[in-house]
C-alpha cells in the first residue's frame, strides 16, 4: 500500500491470496530537467501476460531498467519475485529473463553454442545446458538451424533465439522490450503465438513493452497505457472500454435495408434506448455497412433486431460495438487533451 507520507511495505495480495510477482510502488525516475517515470504503481499476477503500451519516449524502457536493477529509482520501490532490484539485483536477475529490442549474440557461433554458453554462465552443468538448449530450440522452431551460425539468422530467427536465450535459465518472469520490432507480419504472428504458448505451458509471467497496439491486444490479459512517464489507465480491454463511457452507454450497430423514419421511431421507443446516431458520408461505419448506431443503457441487440424485422426492413448486420485497443488508446489521449 502506498501513502502520501511514504511506502508501506506490507505485501499486496491478489484475489487468490498470492502476492503479485511484479509490484511497482510510486516508482519514479528523474533526470536533471525531466521525469522519465512518474510515481508508477503497478502489480502483475503470476502467469499473467501484461502489455505496457505507449509511444517511444514514454518511459517504458526506463521502467524495465529499474525493474532489473540496471538503474536506480529516484524514489519509490519495486519488488520482483519478492526481491528489491536496487539492493538485490543478482537475485532478481536469477528470476527474470530479459529480451531487449536488439539481441546480442556471438555471430560466429551456432545457435546451440550461444544457448549453451548462456546456460553455463548461469551455473547450469554442461550436460543439462545441452539438453535444455535442444529442448528450447525445438520449442522455438529453430531445431533445424541449431548448427547454423547466428550471423546468418534473419531478424525473426534472432528474436526466436532470443526467447530461447531468456528461457534457458528457467526464469519466473520474462520481460520483452519491443520484441516484434523489424519483423515481417508472418514472423510477428508466429512470435506472438510462441510467447502466448510459452506463458501458458510454462506458467510464465510476461511483461510485454510495445507501441504496436494491435499486436499486444492479441495476447495480453491486461494492458497499461503509459504516457509521459505516467500510467493513465490499466485493465483488460472490456474494463478499459467501460471506463471510457462514464454513463455506461452500450452501442449497437445496425445495418438494414429499408430503414425508415417510422422504424427509427419504433426503436427510439424501446425502453433503454437513449439515442440513434447516423454515420456521416465517408465514415468507417459506412465501410462496415452500418445504417445507424443505437445508444442504449444496456445491451438491447436482440430487441433492436426484432424491431427491424417486424418493421418490414431487411436486417443485414447487427452487433454490439466493442472498443478495440486502438480506439481505447486514442480516446484516452483525447480525454487528456480536453480542457
Amino acid at each position: 500500500m502506498v501513502t502520501k507520507t511514504g511506502i508501506n511495505m506490507a505485501p499486496t495480495l491478489s484475489a487468490t491470496g498470492e502476492r503479485p510477482v511484479v509490484e511497482l510502488m510510486q516508482l519514479t525516475k528523474k533526470y536533471v530537467e525531466a521525469t522519465a517515470v512518474d510515481h508508477l504503481n503497478l502489480s502483475i499476477a503470476r502467469g499473467e501476460i501484461f502489455g505496457l503500451l505507449g509511444p517511444n519516449g514514454a518511459g517504458k524502457t526506463t521502467t524495465i531498467l529499474m525493474m532489473l536493477g540496471l538503474t536506480e529509482p529516484t524514489s519509490g520501490q519495486a519488488r520482483i519475485c519478492g526481491f528489491d532490484p536496487t539492493r538485490e539485483a543478482l537475485k532478481v536477475k536469477r528470476k527474470v529473463g530479459y529480451l531487449p529490442d536488439d539481441v546480442g549474440f556471438y555471430e560466429d557461433r551456432t545457435a546451440l553454442d550461444n544457448l549453451v554458453y548462456t546456460a553455463r554462465l548461469n551455473g547450469v552443468s554442461q550436460q543439462e545446458a545441452l539438453q535444455r538448449a535442444k529442448v528450447l530450440l525445438e520449442k522455438t522452431g529453430l531445431a533445424d538451424n541449431a548448427g547454423k551460425k547466428v550471423g546468418a539468422f534473419s531478424r525473426g530467427m534472432r528474436q526466436r533465439l532470443g526467447l530461447a536465450d531468456v528461457l534457458i535459465k528457467n526464469p519466473e518472469v520474462i520481460i520483452l522490450d519491443e520484441p516484434t520490432l523489424g519483423i515481417d507480419p508472418e514472423g510477428v504472428r508466429e512470435l506472438l503465438a510462441l510467447i502466448s504458448s510459452l506463458s501458458r505451458d510454462e506458467k510464465l509471467t510476461v511483461l510485454l513493452s510495445s507501441h504496436h497496439l494491435h499486436q499486444v491486444q492479441q495476447i495480453c490479459d491486461r494492458v497499461g497505457l503509459f504516457v509521459q512517464g505516467r500510467l493513465i489507465a490499466s485493465g483488460d480491454i472490456r474494463s478499459l472500454s467501460k471506463q471510457l463511457d462514464a454513463v455506461g452507454n452500450v452501442y449497437v450497430e445496425v445495418g438494414a435495408k429499408g430503414w425508415t423514419e417510422e422504424l427509427a421511431r419504433q426503436i427510439s421507443g424501446l425502453e433503454g434506448v437513449r439515442d440513434i446516431r447516423y454515420p456521416v458520408q465517408g465514415d468507417d461505419d459506412h465501410e462496415r455497412g452500418v445504417t445507424a448506431t443505437v445508444v442504449c443503457d444496456r445491451d438491447l441487440t436482440a430487441q433492436i433486431a426484432e424491431a427491424v424485422i417486424h418493421g418490414d426492413a431487411e436486417l443485414v448486420y447487427i452487433r454490439r460495438k466493442e472498443y478495440g485497443l486502438v480506439d481505447i488508446y486514442h480516446r484516452y489521449f483525447e480525454r487528456r487533451s480536453e480542457p
